[in-house]
């Protein structure tokens, strides 16, 4: 008898092992759409010195970009944008404000042309002190950069300080502001 009580006990709790997996799947895929992962690129360079580049100018009378340009002068912004890019245009007011506030900023035009540049600027301001001519991405991949817009704090070392993913908001103005060693 005590032998059958056994094997009465087990084909029981068998039954409720795939209604437990089941529930343990749900819980994973669940907890996975509740809080989605973190997809954004960092760059390894952050907290290490900008790449060797040189970058012609892209606009007449504007001076395109170099490493040297990042040797014993102020905190800068990177901007890397495109004039087809809606985030970009988007951030322009940001850009402006800083600019505003004394932030020193250049920019990169990644894959874009002149007209459609001076465009851009035209209609949404020019935020840039310096602006440089990325055709084959080369200087925004080897930044670490994975898109645009993205902005990168850079010392007067050339030192990569930090890197702002996305489009700059309104209330993101005054942190960045301090990183570039404005008070706002």
């Amino acid at each position: 008898m005590h032998g059958r009580e056994g094997r009465g006990v087990r084909p029981t709790l068998l039954r409720w092992v795939p209604l437990a997996v089941f529930l343990a799947v749900l819980g994973v895929v669940t907890a996975g759409l509740w809080r989605p992962a973190d997809r954004t690129v960092r760059s390894a360079l952050i907290g290490r010195t900008l790449p060797a580049f040189r970058l012609p100018g892209l606009l007449p009378r504007r001076a395109g970009l170099t490493d040297a340009d990042y040797r014993g002068g102020p905190t800068r912004l990177v901007n890397v944008f495109a004039s087809w890019c809606v985030p970009c245009a988007a951030e322009s007011p940001q850009l402006m404000r800083l600019k505003a506030m004394g932030v020193p900023i250049d920019g990169v035009a990644i894959r874009d042309t002149a007209p459609a540049i001076a465009d851009f600027l035209r209609r949404y301001g020019d935020p840039y002190d310096r602006l440089g001519d990325d055709q084959q991405s080369r200087f925004q991949l080897a930044l670490g950069s994975s898109g645009v817009p993205e902005t990168f704090v850079v010392a007067g070392d050339g030192t990569i300080l930090d890197q702002h993913v996305g489009d700059i908001r309104a209330d993101e103005v005054e942190q960045l502001a301090r990183l570039a060693g404005v008070r706002p």
